[in-house]
């Protein structure tokens, strides 16, 4: 396990979640951002909907942003849908998901288990937000790092 955030995963492996985003947003006008930090001292949800907002991710035009939070010392994360996304998706549709990545991370898959996670977000994104041709990448998709 990495000492940070910022070199929990490699190189090579954060360029697979980007690319992943970048995939799954590719069919869809839904938008996602991977926020990692260290420590998540509370409650992950609290954490995960503090950087859901800082991060401007309820912003946009048709609120179905999503956020995949995680903090790595911590071991906790959280994936945020937002209200336009939730309300079309079925009800457990984030804890399966949720549920799949958590157990590939304990088997030690983080890249993969978030890879997993963006594309099969990417895929209800896809379903209930189709691409428009005048669609535009409303957030970046880099990944953005705590200072924790």
């Amino acid at each position: 396990m990495g000492t940070s955030a910022k070199n929990f995963f490699s190189k090579e492996e954060k360029q697979r979640i980007v690319n992943a985003i970048k995939e799954a947003e590719l069919n869809t006008s839904g938008e996602i951002r991977v926020h990692i930090e260290n420590n998540c001292p509370g409650d992950v949800l609290e954490s995960a909907s503090w950087w859901f907002e800082k991060m401007g991710i309820h912003k946009t035009e048709q609120r179905n942003g999503v956020l995949f939070y995680l903090a790595v010392k911590s071991r906790k994360f959280a994936i945020i849908g937002d209200e336009g996304i939730n309300k079309v998706v079925p009800d457990d549709f984030w804890e399966k998901i949720k549920i799949r990545m958590g157990h590939l991370f304990q088997q030690g898959e983080f890249t993969l288990g978030l890879v997993r996670g963006i594309l099969d977000a990417g895929e209800a994104l896809k379903k209930y937000f189709p691409y428009q041709s005048d669609d535009v990448n409303e957030l970046p998709d880099e990944i953005s790092f705590g200072k924790n």
